[in-house]
């Protein structure tokens, strides 16, 4: 990447980073954000042989990143049991079961 391209990257990101703290959404795009960053971060190292470095970026990245998502896949686990459930009773009740 040269000079020029560099720097318009970084405007582009500075811009939309004022923009969104204009609008109050920087704590929950950056606290999202960065291990997203570490896990690209790792990506690139795994990808130029730097394997030690990479895959401990994508592993801290992933945790930070799994903690940060905890509610949303336990709110999902708990929609698939839900519904497990009511398949399981439908079944039931649709047909006797000779034990």
């Amino acid at each position: 990447m040269n000079g020029k391209a560099a720097l318009s990257v970084i405007l582009v990101l500075l811009g939309g980073w004022i923009l969104l703290r204009m609008l109050g959404l920087t704590d929950s795009i950056m606290s999202f954000l960065f291990p997203v960053i570490l896990i690209g971060l790792g990506w690139v190292g795994l990808k130029n042989d730097k394997k030690y470095i990479g895959g401990g970026l994508v592993a801290i990245g992933a945790l930070i990143l799994l903690g940060k998502l905890s509610g949303l896949i336990l709110f999902l686990g708990a929609v698939a049991l839900i519904y497990w459930g009511v398949t399981m009773f439908r079944k039931r009740s649709g047909r006797a079961y000779i034990d």
